[in-house]
């Protein structure tokens, strides 16, 4: 058997290129710079200056024609200012998977696994005899022929339907995603950056479910005064408004999107650091940032029992420890039937995609 192998420590060994390991800094500053290409070539200089991330063989000028080489920057022919490409937004939804997932494999369409036997789409290893109705793919030859030549031998060999054996499958089931975001002002209050790790979280989320999970579907909705929805494309450039939070827009919207969704099972995820404190009434704003408004909440906490009529559960992640708070959140929690996570800012990711992955395992009749 053989067990861990050691090997001398070479710090110096790095199987990435120089372009290759500048290109990861560049993608993580992207995310703090909402998608400002320049803005983040500027902090790499400055970075540059103390930690001697480039060389006289490699300078960024270099670095910087290397990126529009591989597609991944353009420059605006009307005033020369730089800007990333598709391949730059699918290449940051890559490294937030990686980063807050692991490597995970693509593999064939849905996986919601619901364990439940039929003609579905993953083979299991029971088989049982052939009945009416079934399916020819459906059919294992190997254990049908084998069959035959046991009840009828070699040279006589003839199958029958008795012989035939039917390989028994698992349902994927599919689901319908919408993932809220509160881009309200409080998200980088008090020195605090709170939207970056939700947009890494949320690229990172889409970037699972489009390679992962490709029967599935997901939708961005982001809210502050208002709520509207956004493409996935957009979410490196997604910024923090003079917003408050009108969680119950986001509510409505995010309902509404899964109206049109004929999938059963659909879920709703809220990222929020804050307690709701706007209502749209007609044109008119209602705002109350002091303590928590009954006339705000109670509107939230109707939403919530509406969600769970309509057996869509609602999971929030709030990234705020408040004690009142807190419990807004378990009243809005209860109501719906759902689950609340209390998350660090470190611990968001996790927390989501224990949550994600764990509803692939349940089935939902």
């Amino acid at each position: 058997m053989i067990g861990h192998r050691f090997f001398q420590f070479n710090p110096n060994s790095n199987s990435k290129s120089k372009f290759e390991q500048l290109l990861d800094i560049f993608m993580q500053l992207l995310n703090y710079t909402s998608g400002d290409a320049s803005e983040a070539l500027s902090w790499m200089n400055e970075l540059d200056k103390t930690y001697k991330f480039t060389t006289n063989e490699y300078g960024m000028g270099d670095f910087i024609e290397d990126l529009k080489a591989n597609g991944y920057l353009k420059e605006n022919e009307a005033d020369g200012a730089f800007q990333i490409t598709g391949k730059s937004e699918q290449a940051i939804r890559k490294k937030s998977l990686e980063e807050i997932f692991g490597k995970l494999k693509k593999t064939k369409q849905g996986n919601h696994q619901s364990f439940k036997p039929g003609q579905g789409d993953e083979l299991n290893p029971d088989t049982r005899p052939f009945q009416f109705g079934d399916m020819l793919e459906q059919i294992d030859f190997t254990e049908s022929i084998r069959n035959a030549q046991i009840n009828r031998g070699v040279e006589n060999f003839s199958m029958h339907e008795d012989d035939l054996q039917i390989r028994e499958s698992d349902f994927k089931t599919q689901t319908s995603t919408v993932l809220m975001i509160d881009i309200s002002h409080s998200m980088i209050l008090y020195g605090e950056d709170r939207i970056t790790p939700a947009k890494k979280v949320a690229m990172a989320l889409c970037e699972l479910i489009t390679t992962k999970y490709p029967k599935d579907t997901i939708d961005i909705v982001v809210f502050g005064n208002d709520a509207w929805s956004i493409e996935i494309k957009d979410l490196p450039y997604l910024k923090v408004g003079p917003y408050h939070t009108n969680t119950v827009a986001g509510l409505e919207l995010a309902m509404d999107l899964l109206r049109r969704r004929k999938n059963p099972n659909k879920q709703i995820f809220m990222i929020t650091d804050g307690k709701p404190t706007c209502l749209k009434i007609g044109g008119q704003y209602y705002k109350n940032s002091f303590g928590l408004d009954r006339k705000v909440v109670n509107r939230c906490i109707n939403l919530a029992a509406q969600c769970k009529k309509l057996k869509i559960p609602i999971t929030t992640f709030m990234i705020a420890t408040d004690p009142y708070l807190q419990k807004f959140v378990e009243e809005f929690t209860e109501m719906n039937n759902g689950k609340a996570f209390f998350a660090t800012l470190d611990k968001l990711g996790a927390f989501l995609f224990n949550d994600f992955e764990s509803g692939k395992r349940k089935t939902v009749y």
